[in-house]
């Protein structure tokens, strides 16, 4: 580890329902930060409870960007993130202030940190054919296609993440060769800045199993079926569409659809968020270089402070 002349980025990391929005902003009152998020479901204006998105007075004690900056009937990918995310970094820096990206979105951290690969564009005739095959078969025989094609791929990718399995198999379909292979022989450029990791983990699964349960609970309280019940009404929006598939608001939309009673509705998303928190820890503990913390302790902020105040000052990085 040696210093490095490049500006300080801090990566603040962490599966759903960890903590990371309550202290990116108890950072910002003890350091000069300011936050850009890292969530590829706040980036939609109108997803607000189901994604735990800051609300006004946080937002203006703790300003963030990258949120509330695309219709729920946009896509938005892990390019434009970057592309955001890049000029958010330099506006931030050249005004004397140490951008914290803060979220769970891994794909978007890898993006900004590595660079990303030179991939084909979608192709709507391939991804059309794509569809039709999974209503006649189900996403998980797809996984299972992708994982003879492309093992390294199908390992990484859920068998219920119908995006990401139809992109590995339509950039198959595109160039004749595996999404992983691709990646792999790209040329990573290293990034303009100095990477800081922290990841938030938990000690005890259980504890965060349970959060994530009051979390979803809480959700529904302050609102959720009537959120998504308000996207439903707005023109030109669709289950299928990318925004509408994070996770809590596929299965109100279900519900809405005549799915099974609240009580259901309710096992489902939890059980949903805890199989997205398991694979966000799962690319966690690939972070090697990001130092650990337990969250939940009262005292996280200032072991967090303590532990960046000297890298930010001409400290080591990750990278470096």
């Amino acid at each position: 580890m040696r210093p490095s002349n490049r500006p300080p980025v801090v990566f603040l990391m962490g599966p759903t329902a960890s903590g990371k929005t309550d202290l990116a902003v108890a950072l910002v009152s003890r350091l000069p930060f300011e936050i850009v998020s890292v969530d590829s479901a706040m980036v939609y204006r109108g997803l607000d409870i189901g994604t735990g998105k800051p609300d006004a007075v946080t937002l203006a004690r703790a300003p963030h960007r990258l949120i509330d900056i695309r219709e729920p009937r946009d896509t938005y990918s892990a390019a434009q993130f970057r592309a955001d995310a890049l000029k958010a970094i330099h506006e931030i820096t050249a005004a004397g202030q140490i951008p914290l990206l803060a979220g769970g979105t891994g794909l978007y951290f890898r993006a900004l940190e590595r660079g990303l690969s030179p991939l084909p564009a979608a192709d709507a005739r391939v991804r059309a054919a794509l569809n039709q095959e999974a209503v006649r078969s189900g996403w998980p025989a797809l996984h299972a296609r992708l994982a003879r094609v492309d093992p390294k791929s199908a390992g990484r990718i859920h068998p219920n993440d119908p995006q990401r399995i139809q992109r590995a198999l339509e950039v198959h379909a595109l160039t004749g060769h595996a999404m992983s292979s691709l990646i792999d022989a790209s040329r990573k450029m290293p990034p303009p800045f100095a990477v800081h990791g922290i990841r938030l983990e938990p000690g005890d699964r259980d504890r965060l199993h349970q959060r994530i349960a009051r979390r979803f609970h809480g959700m529904l309280d302050r609102g959720l079926v009537d959120e998504v019940a308000g996207l439903r009404a707005s023109a030109r929006l669709a289950a299928g569409m990318p925004a509408l598939r994070a996770v809590g608001y596929r299965q109100v939309w279900a519900y809405l659809d005549g799915d099974g009673d609240l009580a259901a509705l309710a096992e489902r998303a939890i059980a949903a968020t805890r199989q997205l928190a398991r694979r966000q820890l799962t690319w966690l503990r690939a972070e090697a270089g990001a130092r650990r913390f337990a969250c939940g302790g009262k005292h996280l902020p200032a072991a967090v402070e303590a532990y960046l105040r000297p890298r930010l000052h001409g400290g080591a990085s990750r990278d470096g």
